[in-house]
């Protein structure tokens, strides 16, 4: 072969190289990685995983649903891949399936919903490094995953105060899901807050360790209604569906019967309407909507809390009553106001769990 053929040759090789070489690295940095990819912020996608609840639970998971609609309708965005989502899970076995695939459809950032989520989120976003967590009612200590937590125990305890107040039989009573410990604080802080108006009241506690099944929560009532007590604060999820079950059909047969409800994490005064009255008190809200608009909100301007624990109280205005229409006077109203402000100011601090578990 000549000189000038050989040199050709060696061009051509040398050319293909380069050009291989290209190829090869724009196919890498197409791959890229959350951090380096360049995708719009406006196009930050968000899922959750629900817990065993479901997400019309009308409680806490239907909560942080509202918060991921919010999120995604504010930014733009539709129901689907891209843009945001939710799974449900019916039992404890759909948490890793779930969590993986929202990972494989590609959502930037995917929420665990609820304590019993922990273990779960805890080993996927250890597989997923790329990808973002967040879990609700737990902590998981990973540099990818936002963990968010509430101080039930300081709107229990306003619940309390105002079951105490209503009282006409001196008998209250908590149905609470499952024995954990965030549903554990549910339950110091409504002793506590009832304590703190009449400590000789009687409160009756029962967990039916479940959160999906509203006929233990009916039977719970029905036993506790027909001791005596007149005013049951729910913790438990779609079985606290129950409760409002058994206090409407009270209400029903006898209009005048003394029955009420006070609802938790969402207002749940709709789900206490029975004819011309409703038997809803009031609910202490545990704003786990706005706690999951928050925190995607700040993944989508590149203030991901990774590796950080965010705690939402009466401070944060993140645990508050609801609106009593018209059931609660003014009087016990301002008087629950008064105790807010103490809590929300460090001058009470109320208990996180019953003090027969400490």
């Amino acid at each position: 072969m000549s000189k000038r053929k050989l040199g050709l040759a060696l061009s051509l090789v040398l050319a293909a190289g380069t050009i291989l070489g290209a190829c090869g690295a724009d196919k890498g940095k197409e791959k890229g990685t959350p951090s380096t990819s360049g995708k719009d912020k406006a196009a930050f996608s968000v899922a959750m995983v629900t817990d065993i609840g479901g997400v019309d639970d009308k409680s806490f998971n239907q909560s942080a649903w509202a918060g991921v609609e919010k999120y995604g309708k504010k930014n733009n965005l539709e129901k689907a891949d891209g843009g945001y989502d939710y799974l449900e899970s019916v039992g404890e076995a759909d948490y890793n399936p779930n969590l993986n695939k929202l990972v494989r459809r590609d959502f930037d950032l995917v929420f665990g919903i609820g304590h019993m989520m922990e273990s779960s989120v805890k080993e996927v976003a250890e597989q997923k490094p790329d990808t973002k967590f967040a879990i609700v009612d737990a902590v998981v200590e990973s540099p990818n995953v936002a963990s968010i937590m509430f101080k039930e125990q300081e709107g229990s305890f306003l619940a309390g105060v105002a079951a105490a107040r209503m009282t006409k039989s001196n008998k209250i009573g908590f149905v609470g899901g499952m024995t954990l410990p965030v549903i554990e604080r549910f339950e110091a802080g409504f002793i506590a807050g009832v304590a703190a108006v009449n400590p000789d009241i009687k409160v009756d506690i029962q967990y039916t360790e479940a959160f999906n099944k509203a006929e233990l929560g009916k039977a719970a009532a029905n036993r506790m209604y027909s001791s005596g007590v007149d005013i049951i604060f729910h913790a438990a999820g779609g079985t606290g569906n129950g409760v409002f079950s058994e206090a409407k059909e009270r209400k029903k047969a006898d209009p005048n019967a003394y029955v009420w409800v006070i609802g938790v994490d969402s207002d749940q005064y709709a789900e206490g309407k029975i004819d011309n009255n409703n038997i809803t008190m009031t609910s202490m809200l545990k704003r786990v909507d706005i706690a999951v608009e928050n925190v995607s909100d700040l993944a989508n301007d590149d203030k991901f809390p990774g590796g950080k624990t965010t705690t939402y109280g009466i401070a944060e205005d993140g645990i508050a009553l609801a609106d009593s229409h018209g059931v609660i006077p003014d009087d016990i109203l301002a008087e629950i106001d008064d105790y807010s402000k103490k809590i929300a100011a460090g001058e009470i601090v109320v208990p996180e769990f019953p003090a027969k578990k400490k």
